[in-house]
């Protein structure tokens, strides 16, 4: 039988816009609970959306939604946040690592305020995230951790033009690599989300000439991945 997501629930990091927001609004067709943490909770100068915008998407999409505004790199804010989505909801059964930071720029040109950014959201932010979700993610029934994280490959074009970033998100995705295998003796499944192509979403559009609107599709909503094995 085809299991879906109904009555599951995604704790969705950096969720309230772009792709995080795009696979909280396809759980919620399926009936899901959708925790949507992310800091803007209040109207952006730049970038569209809140918190409170995107779980107000999650409910016209037939889900139920909960915004708390959490910085994840605060690992006492994101242990709370654990504790306040488990509460809410009853529990925790996928967590959706998707905020991320990018700066797009050869070495010389990345201010070390933008490489610790790039490293404590992607990386670091990514492993609390995992961590503090962990004693409930033990309690579910088919629990899951999603990663947006391109696949590991060590060619050095991958590398050259933004080291800092590259360097960043490989991070998560070592994390996929190691915790897939970490908890797989728990029944808790790992995996990584990457795109084939360049996603136009209002983030990257702020990075200006670094990235070609050409090279880049529309957002849009694509099939959820079911939770199996």
């Amino acid at each position: 039988m085809t299991q879906t997501l109904k009555q599951k629930t995604l704790f969705i990091t950096g969720g309230s816009r772009g792709i995080g927001l795009a696979i909280g609004q396809r759980a919620a067709q399926d009936g899901a609970n959708v925790v949507i943490a992310a800091k803007t909770d209040r109207p952006h100068p730049k970038l569209p959306g809140t918190i409170h915008d995107a779980v107000q998407a999650i409910d016209d999409a037939g889900g139920q939604g909960l915004a708390i505004k959490l910085d994840i790199r605060d690992e006492n804010a994101v242990a709370d946040a654990m504790a306040q989505a488990a509460d809410h909801f009853g529990g925790i059964d996928v967590l959706v690592n998707n905020a991320s930071a990018i700066y797009l720029a050869p070495t010389e040109a990345v201010p070390m305020k933008r490489f610790d950014l790039m490293h404590g959201v992607n990386v670091r932010g990514t492993f609390v995230c995992s961590q503090a979700a962990l004693p409930y993610l033990e309690k579910a029934d088919n629990p899951h951790i999603l990663n947006l994280a391109p696949p590991l490959n060590m060619d050095a074009k991958w590398f050259a033009p933004h080291v800092a970033y590259t360097m960043a998100k490989y991070g998560m995705s070592m994390c996929v690599l190691g915790m897939a295998e970490e908890f797989k003796p728990k029944g808790i499944a790992v995996n990584a989300l990457w795109p084939r192509t360049v996603i136009a979403t209002a983030a990257l559009a702020m990075l200006g000439d670094a990235v070609q609107a050409d090279n880049c599709r529309p957002l849009r909503s694509w099939p959820m991945p079911r939770t199996g094995s």
